[in-house]
C-alpha cells in the first residue's frame, strides 16, 4: 500500500487562519514537506509549526535559485525543473514506503503555489487530496473588493508593463501579486491605467509586521516578494460616476483578435453588420422612451475612428492624434485593446453583439461633455460602427451631440494592395452575413453584381455557424461568370500568419474559407500578370 499525498494550504500567515481540515491532516502526517529559499526559513512551516507532530519526518525542499540568475545549462527554468524532479523523487520514496505526505503551501496550494509542480508529477501515481487555504489577497482585503457585477482580476506583477496597464484599465477590481523587484513597473502601470490613486499596498498580510500604504507612498526599495496591491471596485465606480455612465469590461489577451478578420485586413470591418444586436430584435436602435436628455448645447463629441486592418503603420495620423486626446474609447474588446492605455483615458470594451449599446454609451458620454472615440477595425464606415452610431443618434435625446467619422484603411484596400490592383476598375462590396438582411436579398444582389460584370469584394464569407453561404455564392457567381474568373483570397492580411491565394472561381474551395478571410472576385477583364500580380483594367471594351 502506498501513502496518500496531500497538498495543504496553510493560509497567508496567521496560524489561526488554517482550516480545521488542514490542521487535522498536518497533525496526523507521517511526513511534512515544505519549500524554502536558500538560507531562509519556510514561511509555510512557520505558520503550521505548532501543528507538526514530533514523530513526523520533515522534508525541506530548498530552491536552488530564486531569481533568474543561474549558471545552470538550462537557465533558470532548467534549474527549477531539475529541482522539482528531485523533490518529487524524495516525496515519492516516502509514498512508496506507505507513508502519508503532507506538502505545506502558503496561501492556497493551487494559487501561484509551488505545490502545483509536485501535483503535476505525483497526482497521477498516488492518491492525492488538495486542501484549499485562505489566499493572501483575502486576508489583505480590508474594504469591499468587488460588488454585485464587478469584475475582479488577479494579475501577476511579472506581466509586461503595457499589458498590465491595459488589464488594470479594463477591469473593475484587481489584485496584483508577485511584487518585489516588479514594483516600479507595477506602479507605472497603475498610473498609466488611471488607478494609482485608489491602489493600496499590503505587505505580509495577516502576519506580524503587516504594513499598509497607498501605492503612491511606497518606497520601491522596501518591497518584499510577499506583498500585493489591491485596487477596489469602488475606485472604478467612482470613475463611472464622473462620466455618469456605466460600461461592462472584458479582459482580453494582448494581441487577441476577433473571430473575423476585421483588424487583420480581411473579414469583418469594425463590428460588422454580422455583430449588431441579436437577431429578431425588431426595434434595435429606436428611441426607447427612457426620457434620456443626454444631448445639450456645448456637449462633447463622438469621433468614429477606423483603426485600419491591424498593423500600427496602417493607422492614419489623424486617428492617432484623435486617440491621444479623447477621454474615452468605446468598442469591441479586441479593437479597444489596440488603443494604448494612458493616464486620463477610460476604455469601455464589450462583446461583438451590442453595437447599438456601444453607440448609445458613446453618445451619452459625449452628451455629458466628454470626448469619445468609438473604434472599429478597418474603416468604420464599411460594415463598421459609424452606421450604428448614426442609427442610435436618430434618438432626439442626442440631437446636440456632434459626430465625426475618421476614415481608416479598409480590409478590401489592404487585400487588394497585397494582390496588386484587382479593384482598379468599377467594383462592389458585399457582406454574406444574413444577420441583418434576408438571404434572398443577398442572392439578388449577387446576381446583379455578377450580371453587371463588376469586381466583387466579399466580407464575412463564412463562420462556424454559416458554412453554406459561400457555397451558394460561388454557385450563383458561376451562373454568370466564367470558371476561370480570377479570385483572390486574403487571410489575416497585415498580421502574423498572413497569406494571399490567387485561384479561380472554379477552383475556389469553400471549405477553406472562414471569417479570417476576405475574397475579391474579379471581373471578366481581371487578369494575372507574369509576376503574379492581379489587376483589373480601368477601361472596358465595348
Amino acid at each position: 500500500m502506498t501513502g496518500r499525498f496531500h497538498g495543504v494550504g496553510v493560509g497567508p500567515g496567521d496560524p489561526e487562519l488554517i482550516t480545521l481540515k488542514a490542521a487535522r491532516l498536518i497533525a496526523a502526517a507521517d511526513v511534512v514537506a515544505y519549500h524554502a529559499g536558500v538560507g531562509k526559513q519556510s514561511n509555510a512551516r512557520r505558520i503550521a509549526a505548532e501543528l507538526i507532530p514530533s514523530s513526523a519526518v520533515e522534508e525541506q525542499l530548498t530552491y536552488p535559485v530564486t531569481t533568474g540568475a543561474t549558471d545552470h545549462p538550462g537557465g533558470y527554468a532548467g534549474a527549477l525543473a531539475e529541482f522539482y524532479e528531485r523533490s518529487a523523487a524524495r516525496l515519492a520514496a516516502h509514498l512508496d514506503a506507505g507513508r502519508d505526505v503532507v506538502l505545506l503551501s502558503e496561501g492556497d496550494p493551487l494559487f501561484y503555489g509551488s505545490y502545483m509542480y509536485m501535483h503535476d508529477r505525483l497526482s497521477e501515481r498516488y492518491e492525492t487530496e488538495v486542501v484549499p487555504g485562505v489566499p493572501a489577497f483575502a486576508a489583505a482585503t480590508a474594504a469591499p473588493l468587488a460588488r454585485q457585477t464587478d469584475v475582479l482580476t488577479v494579475l501577476p506583477g511579472t506581466l509586461p508593463e503595457p499589458e498590465l496597464a491595459r488589464r488594470l484599465a479594463d477591469t473593475d477590481a484587481a489584485v496584483i501579486m508577485k511584487l518585489g523587484r516588479t514594483f516600479p513597473a507595477v506602479r507605472r502601470a497603475l498610473e498609466a491605467a488611471g488607478r494609482l490613486e485608489h491602489a493600496e499596498y499590503v505587505e505580509r498580510a495577516s502576519m506580524e509586521g503587516e504594513r499598509r500604504l497607498p501605492v503612491a507612498e511606497v518606497d520601491p526599495a522596501t518591497v518584499p516578494y510577499f506583498s500585493l496591491v489591491l485596487v477596489t471596485g469602488d475606485s472604478r465606480n467612482g470613475r463611472r460616476s464622473r462620466s455618469g455612465a456605466s460600461a461592462s469590461a472584458v479582459v482580453a489577451t494582448a494581441g487577441q483578435h476577433a473571430p473575423g478578420c476585421a483588424d487583420g485586413a480581411a473579414g469583418r470591418e469594425g463590428g460588422s453588420s454580422a455583430t449588431a444586436l441579436a437577431e429578431g430584435t425588431e426595434d434595435a436602435g429606436r428611441p426607447d422612451g427612457s426620457g434620456r436628455e443626454a444631448g445639450t448645447a456645448g456637449a462633447g463629441e463622438v469621433l468614429v475612428v477606423g483603426l485600419g486592418p491591424g498593423p500600427d503603420h496602417w493607422l492614419t495620423p489623424e486617428a492617432t492624434t484623435a486617440l491621444a486626446e479623447v477621454d474615452h474609447v468605446v468598442g469591441y474588446g479586441p479593437y479597444v485593446a489596440r488603443v494604448a492605455q494612458r493616464p486620463g483615458l477610460t476604455r469601455h470594451a464589450s462583446g461583438n453583439t451590442v453595437e447599438l449599446d456601444r453607440a448609445r454609451l458613446a453618445l451619452d458620454l459625449a452628451g455629458r461633455g466628454e470626448s469619445v472615440a468609438v473604434v472599429s477595425g478597418g474603416d468604420a464606415g464599411v460594415f463598421g460602427m459609424a452606421t450604428a452610431v448614426f442609427e442610435a443618434a436618430e434618438d432626439p435625446a442626442y440631437r446636440y451631440v456632434p459626430i465625426r467619422v475618421l476614415p481608416g484603411v479598409s480590409a478590401v484596400q489592404a487585400v487588394a494592395a497585397r494582390a496588386g490592383a484587382p479593384v482598379g476598375g468599377d467594383f462592389a462590396v458585399m457582406s454574406l452575413s444574413d444577420r441583418l438582411k434576408p438571404w434572398e436579398v443577398i442572392e439578388r444582389r449577387l446576381r446583379a453584381v455578377a450580371e453587371a460584370d463588376l469586381a466583387l469584394a466579399v466580407y464575412n464569407p463564412a463562420s462556424r455557424s454559416r458554412t453554406e453561404q459561400i457555397v451558394t455564392a460561388r454557385r450563383i457567381l458561376l451562373e454568370h461568370r466564367k470558371p476561370d474568373t480570377v479570385v483572390v483570397v486574403g487571410r489575416d492580411v497585415g498580421r502574423d500568419g498572413e497569406s494571399l491565394t490567387v485561384t479561380t472561381l472554379a477552383d475556389l474551395d469553400p471549405a477553406a474559407i472562414d471569417m479570417r478571410c476576405l475574397l475579391i472576385v474579379g471581373a471578366s477583364g481581371t487578369r494575372v500578370s507574369g509576376a503574379g500580380r492581379v489587376w483589373t483594367p480601368r477601361w472596358v471594351k465595348p
